[in-house]
C-alpha cells in the first residue's frame, strides 16, 4: 500500500501537471498527435510481422513472396480498374503544386482549391511573382497554408531560375526543389510523365506491412524493397491501386476484411471484422473514399 505522504505528494504532481497540459494545450496536442502516428506506425508494423510469422506464410521463401505480392497487384487491378491520381491537373506544373497542397488534407479539399489557383497563376513564372498573401487567401482552407504557400512559391522560383519555370522529369531534380521530397516526385514522375515510381504514402506504407511484403518503416527503405517484388513498369499503378484499396477498404483502424478481394493471400486478414456484412458497410464509395487522407 502507498503511505499517506507519497499518495497526496501524487495528488498534488497530478493536479499541477493537469494545470501545465491545459496552459501548453497545442504543443501537448501536436506531440499526442506525433506520437500517435509514431505508435500507429510501429503497431502496423509489428502487427504484419506477426501475422508474416504464424499461418501458411509463416515459411514462406522469398520466390514466395514475389509469386504472393505479383498476384495482390493483379488482383487489385481487377478491382480497381480505373485507380488513378486523384488530384485534379492538366499538366505537371499543376500535378507538383496540388501534389505540395495535399499534405494533411484530402485530394477533395485540394481540389476544391486549384481551379482557382491555376486560373490565377497558370505558369510557374506566374506564381514566382505572386502577392503571397494572396496565394495563401486561395489555399487556407487546405491547412498549414503559409508554410504551403512558401512551398508552393518557392518551388515555382526555383523552376524559373534552374529550369525555365519547366518541372524537370527527373528524381534528382524534382528532389532538389521546395517542399518537394521522394513521395512528391514520384506521383509527378508516375502521373505526369509516365516515368514508373512508387508513392510511399502513408496508405501504400499501411497495406505494405500488412501484406507481409515489408516490416521496415523508413519511406526509402519501403520504396526500395518493394520495388523488389512488383516489375518496374507497374510501380506507378500499385501505387495507386494500394491507395485506392486502402482508402476504401483496408482502413487505418478497421479494415474491411469480410469485402476484401485480397483476403485470401492477406496475413493480417482478420484484423478487421471477416463477417461480409459487416464489413460491406465499411466500404466506401468514391465520393468517401475521395474525402480520405
Amino acid at each position: 500500500m502507498t503511505p499517506p505522504s507519497a499518495a497526496t505528494a501524487r495528488s498534488s504532481a497530478s493536479r499541477s501537471t493537469t494545470r501545465s497540459a491545459k496552459s501548453a494545450a497545442r504543443p501537448k496536442a501536436a506531440k499526442s498527435t506525433a506520437k500517435s502516428a509514431a505508435s500507429s506506425t510501429s503497431a502496423a508494423a509489428e502487427s504484419g510481422q506477426a501475422a508474416k510469422s504464424t499461418g501458411k506464410w509463416a515459411k514462406e521463401t522469398r520466390l514466395g513472396l514475389v509469386r504472393r505480392a505479383r498476384r495482390i497487384n493483379r488482383v487489385l487491378a481487377e478491382t480497381y480498374p480505373d485507380a488513378h491520381c486523384e488530384l485534379d491537373f492538366d499538366n505537371a506544373f499543376q500535378l507538383l503544386v496540388a501534389t505540395i497542397l495535399s499534405a494533411q488534407t484530402t485530394d477533395k479539399r485540394v481540389n476544391m482549391v486549384t481551379p482557382e489557383l491555376f486560373a490565377t497563376y497558370p505558369t510557374a513564372a506566374d506564381l514566382a511573382a505572386a502577392n503571397p498573401e494572396d496565394v495563401e487567401r486561395i489555399v487556407q482552407s487546405t491547412g498549414f497554408f503559409r508554410a504551403k504557400t512558401k512551398s508552393i512559391m518557392g518551388m515555382a522560383h526555383a523552376l524559373v531560375e534552374r529550369y525555365s519555370g519547366e518541372v524537370p522529369p527527373k528524381l534528382k531534380e524534382l528532389v532538389t526543389l521546395p517542399g518537394v521530397g521522394r513521395k512528391t516526385a514520384n506521383v509527378v514522375l508516375g502521373n505526369a510523365f509516365g516515368v514508373p515510381g512508387i508513392t510511399v504514402d502513408t496508405h501504400f506504407q499501411r497495406l505494405s506491412r500488412r501484406f507481409g511484403w515489408t516490416t521496415e518503416t523508413d519511406p526509402v527503405k519501403i520504396e526500395t524493397e518493394i520495388g523488389t517484388l512488383v516489375q518496374k513498369s507497374e510501380w506507378t499503378d500499385l501505387s495507386q491501386r494500394l491507395i485506392w484499396h486502402g482508402r476504401r477498404r483496408c482502413h487505418a483502424r478497421r479494415p474491411a476484411c469480410g469485402a476484401c478481394p485480397v483476403a485470401p493471400l492477406c496475413p493480417s486478414y482478420g484484423e478487421g471484422p471477416t463477417d461480409p456484412k459487416v464489413a460491406a458497410k465499411l466500404v466506401r464509395s468514391e465520393a468517401e473514399a475521395l474525402d480520405a487522407q
